[in-house]
């Protein structure tokens, strides 16, 4: 027995109180200045830190809840494919490492599609989760695609893409290249069809799907600091042995260089895209619908962050 048991007056006991489980995710550590933050706060201000404006990447369920009205919207059913055609395996099996991805994020593979509307206007959105092994395009994330594409073009609705991808899948090798054609061409069959598409390119978005259909729409919207190209700045640099100007990559630069139409805080994302769906389709707004902002007002509503962590090099 201790000495403190001892001096304890009899009736008072420490043994019996329950100690509290705390939550795994109930702080999150902010890449761009380590600060931590209560998770809580993250989901009411749709994974945008308070105060700095850094924009952390969403779960598909979360991008999908943030953009639709209400966060209703129905998912759209998804081709099955063969699920490993290569039989590919390296450290791991690939099946391993789909069925974890799969337990960790609650998708069948990386790309989420779903139907609904955005200020009374009904769209078609995909979204790439980078949780699922990356966001990379496999064959199951190219069927998912088109099928939101041919979606898309049987409602005669806008299509909009969210891209985060590290590009494509490598465990599906040539498979996995021949979803950058395919998609091209349902690209073109929603183009064809005289529907807008949209895309908004997240941190971050790199490879095959931005030598895809990331470039291929109609208007191009990043989120502010996002990082977006081929392949990361580091492997640029040790190629070309030169030193990339300040901010390469990142949407800021893109934008004032032209590969990027707006760069736009996410909170003014659910707008920006209906007004400008109801400018390519000529629909006239609700009249109960909120004033929004000049396009050239909402590429510089937020100035971008000194830093994003690099996810593909």
């Amino acid at each position: 027995m201790s000495w403190f048991n001892k001096i304890v007056p009899p009736g008072i006991r420490f043994g019996d109180r329950k100690k509290r489980d705390t939550p795994e995710n109930l702080w999150v550590k902010i890449p761009e200045t380590g600060e931590m933050v209560f998770h809580r706060d993250l989901v009411t201000n749709d994974f945008v830190v308070p105060g700095s404006g850094f924009h952390m990447r969403m779960t598909a369920a979360h991008r999908l809840r943030h953009f639709f009205d209400g966060g209703v919207w129905d998912n759209v059913a998804l081709p099955d494919v063969p699920p490993d055609p290569l039989r590919f395996r390296d450290e791991r099996r690939y099946t391993d490492r789909v069925r974890d991805a799969r337990a960790k994020t609650g998708l069948e593979d990386s790309v989420a599609v779903g139907t609904g509307t955005v200020e009374e206007l009904p769209m078609v959105a995909a979204v790439q989760d980078f949780d699922f092994m990356g966001g990379t395009l496999g064959m199951a994330a190219g069927e998912a695609v088109i099928k939101g594409l041919q979606t898309a073009c049987h409602l005669r609705r806008p299509f909009v893409m969210f891209t985060a991808s590290g590009g494509a899948r490598m465990q599906e090798g040539i498979l996995s290249l021949m979803q950058m054609p395919r998609t091209t061409i349902a690209v073109q069959q929603l183009r064809e069809a005289g529907l807008p598409y949209i895309v908004v390119l997240t941190h971050p978005t790199f490879g095959g799907v931005t030598a895809s259909y990331a470039m291929l729409g109609d208007i191009h919207i990043a989120e502010p600091g996002a990082l977006i190209g081929f392949t990361g700045p580091r492997v640029i640099e040790n190629t070309i042995r030169e030193k990339l100007p300040e901010g390469f990559q990142r949407a800021e630069y893109l934008r004032d260089h032209g590969m990027v139409d707006l760069v736009v805080h996410r909170h003014q994302l659910r707008p920006t895209i209906a007004r400008i769906c109801r400018i390519l389709m000529k629909v006239e707004a609700p009249a109960a619908a909120a004033p929004v902002p000049a396009l050239a007002d909402l590429s510089q509503e937020t100035a971008p962050p000194e830093s994003l962590p690099i996810a593909a090099e």
